[in-house]
């Protein structure tokens, strides 16, 4: 289908925590721009965006949506981003190619807190945006105290453009504080000017002044103008409220209901007036725009059934045509989005965002140019913090895994998987259970693989503590013709924790002769694969001391079974002992939280290294310890928890360590162990 051409383009995301409203307030902005005929609900499932399965099942978003309007001659691509924490790097890698991004909340000062990363990567990365207050209608507080706890999570002034009209407890209109007309809102139409209320007259004065006097503070001519008590005039407000908001030092403030369209009409004519054009923000990301080599950066991929490869990109510089050769993959279409809809092209101008297709070997994030072109930045990788282990239902798709999930990883970089080399699972990694639950639906709807899960096995060793010594190992087997024989004396001593295995021999007078002394290091290695208590032993050294060997009947693999008794005799007068991987963490959250953190912690049998500030984080500690592995499966359900879903952390492993011996005796006695390993919550 062809579509009418625009010369001028603005990319806005739209962000915020869950449930405030984001596919509701797109698709009133799709309505009211004439994008669409009939809005959907996200109740009903049809909506442009969350036009995924899984959104639909969970009627929430769980991957990025793009969709399109165009409005007083300017074409809006809108991308509506998931809001759960879970899916934060789906919103992360789209904000990167925007020029401006509309934060929706509810009207709640409680629930403030959860806006506190979104802000702080909005400002880190410079992004103009602005607030949507959504669901006015049900507002819990003051307007005032809603905007006043708002501040206290962002780094930048919060500006009111608005100050609520009421008619009892329901939302009825606005004033807008630039022009100080009052509006009355109509369902499904534009709000009517009204007369101004006369009894609003004291709060809206405060509003506006409190906005006038933070656009003052970066400009000294309307500063000299308030303390020589003259009104500016609006054109001035104006040109402060887009120079300021394009530059991220100011985040102005709307609100309304979405449902209704209450207040997206100027929320638009917001954007329209004062949001930094294409240019401007390319700019900003280092862009020669007088170069006309092609230059994009990926901010999605999608597999769909029908087309296959997408990719989401921000053209950045120059112009697209299809068929352009992008670092050396020729794009195989041109498409604009409207949720699922595909729009062909056969030319993109610098500043659009769109969707290219079969750009095989192109990831999300990557920067793709004509020739050779500078890495653009892009969004920080976050780190799994959940897991879980998968098998094919059916054994004949065990070879198709892999594959599958490395398309699945192209459409979402947070997830992760490996196939551990101790426990040979395939272990699925995310960022929280209904994230790896939404991978899991893909892999089953997409590309046919049902999985079936459990938690991930934790990798237990064992060591032992004391040294034995000439420790006696005989094999001698006859079986007519020629026999087997071996003969070994073994010392048996434990290393220092983390020097793993060492194997030397002491032999005097050839009493084992050279050719057959490697088959005794394979014979003690093959047993430590597997100790008395069931578990890779490590930590261990084995010295041949003696021995005795047959002319005829001695081999190899004799003296490899001699050395395999030998070690099955003295392994369990060493007092082998469990051992538990421990992980290192630093956990982040807001300081009010820190000592609940940290009893999490050591309830989960944590060791506490200490704790800071979080550098460039006001308000925040980042706590240092050491976790078990074992305990680290659900760690970040009950962080979240506890921190309003803000809390985070980042771990790697550290050491291993000897399991408490209450613990041990569970580990050891646990039936799914098989004697041999334990699951992931090593109870």
């Amino acid at each position: 289908m062809s579509e009418k051409v625009v010369s001028l383009a603005r990319n806005v995301a739209i962000v915020g925590p869950y449930l405030g409203g984001k596919t509701t307030v797109l698709e009133s902005l799709l309505s009211v721009t004439g994008a669409i005929s009939r809005k959907g609900a996200v109740k009903d499932g049809n909506t442009v965006g969350d036009s995924a399965q899984e959104a639909r099942d969970r009627k929430m978003s769980v991957e990025v949506s793009a969709a399109c309007a165009e409005y007083g001659g300017v074409r809006f691509t809108f991308l509506d981003c998931p809001g759960s924490v879970e899916f934060a790097q789906e919103t992360y890698n789209a904000l990167v190619g925007v020029d401006a991004a509309i934060v929706v909340c509810e009207p709640v000062s409680d629930r403030v807190l959860t806006l506190a990363p979104l802000f702080k990567f909005l400002d880190d990365w410079e992004i103009p945006h602005l607030v949507f207050i959504n669901k006015m209608d049900r507002a819990n507080n003051n307007f005032m105290d809603v905007l006043h706890a708002l501040k206290s999570v962002s780094s930048r002034p919060l500006v009111p453009h608005q100050y609520p009209i009421g008619q009892g407890e329901n939302l009825a209109g606005f004033i807008d504080l630039v022009s100080e007309q009052a509006y009355h809102y109509h369902p499904g139409a534009a709000a009517d000017p009204v007369p101004f209320p006369d009894e609003l007259k004291e709060q809206e004065q405060e509003a506006r002044t409190e906005m006038l006097e933070e656009l003052a503070n970066f400009d000294d001519h309307l500063l000299e103008e308030l303390l020589e008590e003259i009104n500016p005039p609006q054109e001035e407000i104006l040109r402060d409220l887009k120079m300021e908001l394009g530059a991220d030092l100011i985040v102005p403030v709307f609100f309304g209901v979405a449902e209704k369209d209450f207040g997206i009409r100027p929320l638009l004519e917001a954007l329209l007036r004062e949001a930094p054009e294409p240019e401007t923000t390319a700019q900003k990301r280092g862009i020669t725009l007088k170069n006309d080599t092609p230059v994009a950066q990926v901010l999605k991929t999608y597999f769909t059934p029908q087309g296959g490869k997408l990719s989401l990109v921000r053209v950045w510089q120059g112009n697209l045509t299809d068929g352009t050769v992008l670092n050396g993959v020729r794009a195989g279409g041109l498409y604009r989005l409207m949720g699922q809809q595909q729009i062909t092209l056969q030319q993109v101008q610098a500043g659009e965002i769109v969707a290219i297709g079969r750009m095989e070997g192109i990831k999300t994030g990557d920067t793709i140019a004509t020739n050779q072109a500078k890495e653009l930045p892009k969004a920080e990788q976050l780190t799994p913090v959940y897991a879980l282990a998968i098998t094919a239902e059916k054994r004949n798709d065990e070879v198709k895994i892999s594959g599958a999930l490395a398309k699945l990883i192209e459409e979402d970089p947070s997830l992760a998987w490996e196939q551990h080399g101790d426990t040979r699972e395939v272990i699925l990694w995310g960022q929280g259970e209904i994230h790896l639950q939404v991978a899991l639906d893909r892999l089953r709807r997409k590309y046919n693989l049902p999985m079936s899960t459990h938690l991930p096995q934790v990798a237990y060793k064992e060591t032992i503590r004391k040294p034995v010594k000439s420790i006696h190992g005989r094999y001698k087997h006859q079986s007519g013709g020629h026999g087997q024989f071996g003969d070994v004396y073994l010392d048996i001593q434990p290393l220092s924790r983390g020097e793993g295995f060492n194997f030397k021999e002491t032999i005097v007078g050839g009493v084992v002769p050279r050719q057959y002394i490697p088959g005794v290091e394979v014979g003690v290695r093959e047993f430590l694969a597997h100790g008395p208590l069931g578990f890779p032993v490590v930590d261990v050294a084995v010295t041949l001391t003696n021995g005795s060997y047959h002319t005829v009947d001695s081999s190899e693999q004799a003296f490899k079974q001699a050395a395999r008794l030998a070690m099955q005799e003295g392994m369990p007068k060493c007092e082998p002992t469990l051992l538990e991987p421990i992980t290192s963490v630093e956990v982040t959250s807001p300081q009010e939280y820190t000592s609940k953190v940290m009893q999490l912690l050591t309830g989960r049998r944590g060791q506490i290294l200490g704790y800071e500030g979080r550098s460039d984080w006001k308000g925040w500690d980042k706590i240092s310890a050491y976790l078990p592995q074992a305990e680290m499966q659900g760690f970040i359900v009950e962080l979240r928890s506890l921190t309003m879903g803000v809390g985070s952390f980042s771990w790697k492993f550290d050491h291993l360590q000897e399991v408490p011996d209450k613990v041990a005796e569970k580990v050891l006695a646990t039936p799914s162990n098989g004697n041999s390993k334990t699951n992931g919550n090593g109870k």
